[in-house]
């Protein structure tokens, strides 16, 4: 299992992230199957969410993560081993953002009673919250960590803009951004590469702009959510008919490499120097042990361009 830096810490972690959004209806035996399937294949990151589980019948928020302590009863030395990151600012009823200094404390409080920990090694704002106040932000943000509770800070699904206004107050650096990213909807890297070409839909800026290069220049990490999707919550591209050149591409490059093709569509997104984190949402150990075999390969670049091209990406 590759690692890459961490945003602008010196910490290491692996590049493929076990995201636990889809535990809520897990035994725990299936809950503690997955975890071991993910630290064998080298995963020590590990993803929730205060939203996860809040449409789980008889559920509501913080239930995965309480899923996810109840199951797994991790012992102190096994809790320093692994990255907890957890997210924040989406409210289910009524739906909306809240990144309230109450909000973003309490909220994470509650997380850490529900993974039964003393410490997030990360806490994201979920999703951008238009009635935002910086300072609001700042305040949460100082208290969570000078109490202990909260080590490392960063955003999900923020533009560039969104990260500056957030930073004229914040004075803890921001360590990552986690953003939908798969080779089918893979516009904020698309864009670059039809810049100054007219009529091209790929040459329209979106989101601010360059969330990839400004993210590589602030040295934060950016992770990859739904990394297999086709687009927005319409099914993966894994296997579909809407995609044959780029499941014949996909297939050809796994018997190459000796993996499976869920392994080559990892290994796209790893293979990008901008050090992303894949973030897996699969409840099934073996999707998780052959989609971390793409961690390692590191794709030539004629694959890595003909694979974005199969996906129907313009490249000039």
């Amino acid at each position: 299992m590759r690692t890459v830096r961490f945003g602008s810490t010196d910490i290491q972690v692996s590049n493929i992230v076990a995201g636990m959004m889809r535990i809520a209806g897990s035994t725990d035996e299936e809950i503690r199957r997955l975890y071991r399937t993910a630290r064998e294949a080298g995963i020590d990151f590990f993803d929730h969410a205060d939203l996860y589980g809040f449409n789980h019948p008889g559920g509501g928020p913080h239930l995965c993560e309480r899923r996810f302590a109840e199951a797994l009863q991790l012992s102190s030395s096994e809790r320093e081993q692994i990255t907890l990151q957890s997210k924040t600012s989406i409210v289910a009823d009524p739906w909306g953002y809240d990144q309230s200094y109450d909000h973003i404390v309490t909220s994470a409080e509650k997380s850490l009673q529900a993974l039964g920990t003393d410490y997030l090694d990360v806490l994201l704002l979920h999703r951008p919250d238009a009635l935002v106040e910086p300072e609001e932000v700042a305040r949460a943000f100082d208290h969570l960590e000078s109490t202990g509770k909260v080590r490392a800070f960063g955003v999900s699904n923020h533009t560039p803009r969104q990260i500056d206004l957030l930073e004229t107050a914040v004075t803890q650096r921001l360590v990552a951004n986690q953003v939908q990213l798969s080779l089918t909807h893979s516009t904020i890297i698309a864009q670059g590469l039809s810049a100054n070409m007219a009529g091209q839909a790929d040459s329209v800026t979106r989101d601010g702009g360059g969330i990839v290069d400004y993210c590589r220049i602030k040295k934060i990490t950016l992770q990859a959510w739904s990394p297999f999707q086709k687009g927005f919550q319409d099914g993966v591209f894994l296997g579909s008919e809407d995609y044959p050149e780029l499941n014949a591409e996909l297939d050809r490059l796994a018997k190459k490499y000796g993996v499976t093709p869920i392994a080559i569509a990892t290994a796209w997104i790893t293979r990008h120097p901008a050090g992303i984190q894949v973030v897996l949402g699969t409840t099934t150990p073996q999707r998780v042990s052959d989609a971390a075999a793409g961690s390692d390969i590191a794709l030539t670049r004629g694959e890595w361009y003909g694979l974005i091209q199969a996906a129907g990406h313009n490249v000039p």
